[in-house]
């Protein structure tokens, strides 16, 4: 399968709006970063979307993405949901339905806020055509297994996924001790880094590095960054097969 990160930055993003630092400024493509999300293509050639912020659209332009199968959920805040109006344009081009998977909080939400979105295919495309399900135990998805991840983020229980050996875990301020049993003997873990300074709902540089060593993948990468952390700067900093994500990174696994 291959992972696209569409998008690794906070909820303000990178530029920030106003914003004259050094990180905000730089020229390298390696720090504009657009708001945290990523697809999974299958080899079946299904994609499997985590999240849909509110730059979802400029992503699958940038990307050339056509098609979006599934949506696995990590939780309701705005930068990672949001979105949810654009799966129109792949309702459109497929003329099917698109399911969409969170817990059971997270379900509920989407289908209070975004109720308009929940529709039966008919002839009529002009808003999107999705199905939420709730789920919490390991399920079956175009022929590979999605395991939900209980995580933290701050008092919410929320989702990280693995996607067969494939970890992602966005807006963490804590693993509970049983998700570890879920985290082993994975070949990429993508992780919450939010800033260097601690912060109450994410986990920090100093945090990030201490659960990669322990979940002991054989490659992680950091993803949800304020501009705060400078693509350069951090990547010099980091200890070996530990990376700094960066928009439209695409990593391949077996």
């Amino acid at each position: 399968m291959q992972l696209t990160m569409l998008g690794v930055g906070s909820s303000a993003g990178t530029p920030v709006v106003g914003c004259r630092c050094d990180t905000c400024i730089s020229k390298d493509v390696r720090n504009k970063r657009t708001r945290c999300s990523s697809l999974i293509t299958l080899d079946s050639g299904e994609n499997i979307l985590i999240d849909t912020g509110p730059d979802l659209r400029s992503q699958a332009l940038r990307e050339n993405i056509n098609r979006v199968d599934a949506v696995l959920y990590t939780h309701t805040h705005a930068d990672h949901l949001h979105g949810i109006d654009d799966l129109r344009a792949f309702c459109v081009l497929q003329r099917q339905q698109i399911p969409l998977y969170a817990n059971a909080d997270a379900a509920a939400h989407i289908s209070q806020k975004f109720g308009y979105t929940l529709r039966e295919p008919s002839n009529f495309w002009e808003m999107p055509v999705l199905r939420v399900e709730s789920m919490d135990e390991p399920f079956n998805l175009f022929g590979v297994t999605v395991t939900p991840i209980p995580v933290m983020h701050g008092k919410s229980h929320i989702f990280g996924y693995r996607v067969g050996n494939i970890a992602y875990l966005t807006d963490v301020s804590e693993i509970p001790e049983t998700s570890f049993a879920l985290l082993k003997n994975l070949d990429i873990v993508l992780i919450d880094c939010l800033r260097e300074a601690a912060h109450p709902t994410h986990i920090n540089i100093e945090q990030s590095l201490a659960y990669i060593s322990r979940i002991k993948a054989k490659y992680s990468y950091l993803i949800h960054m304020t501009h705060e952390l400078e693509y350069a700067l951090l990547s010099s900093k980091l200890p070996k097969d530990v990376y700094a994500g960066y928009d439209g990174l695409k990593l391949q696994v077996n």
